[in-house]
């Protein structure tokens, strides 16, 4: 399979998210701007693929990375999806362009819903859908010491 070809429209996610889950497959949600992928990504991202059998990835638009994070993103979001697509732990990918994922998480209705340990349970948007449908909410523990926000400084700094 090609990286692109694992970047999916929201109609089509909900279909092989469907298709997923009838076949008794776990489905885990994470979302993020995956600006510069680094190691505290690439990390996270494995450990939420390990809590199931499918990772779902919603990437936030160039317009929504803007919105939230001025100046940004550095890379555009077709190179973005295809550099998280083309890992292999990474089932699919869609866009999102609103300020959170909630109309995204309500559309593909994950088993697991998962964010890095620096949210709580109780901040992470579209834990209450999630739950009420008998589902989960978990973080991971994140690499210390990487973000995209310390990279470019360093990289700002030579």
């Amino acid at each position: 399979m090609w990286s692109k070809d694992k970047i999916l429209s929201r109609e089509a996610l909900a279909t092989a998210v469907a298709a997923w889950q009838a076949a008794g497959e776990k489905v885990v949600f994470t979302n993020g701007c995956f600006d510069l992928l680094h190691l505290g990504h690439v990390d996270y991202l494995e450990k939420a693929r390990h809590l199931g059998q499918r990772l779902v990835v919603g990437l936030n638009t160039d317009a929504s990375v803007s919105r939230l994070k001025p100046g940004r993103p550095l890379q555009d979001e077709v190179s973005r999806a295809r550099v998280l697509a083309s890992l292999l732990f990474v089932d699919a990918v869609t866009l999102f362009d609103e300020q959170t994922p909630l109309a995204l998480i309500e559309t593909v209705q994950p088993d697991i819903l998962v964010k890095g340990d620096d949210y709580a349970v109780s901040q992470i948007v579209g834990h209450e859908v999630v739950l009420a449908r008998g589902g989960r909410v978990l973080t991971v523990p994140l690499v210390p010491g990487y973000s995209t926000t310390r990279i470019v400084e360093r990289i700002s700094h030579t």
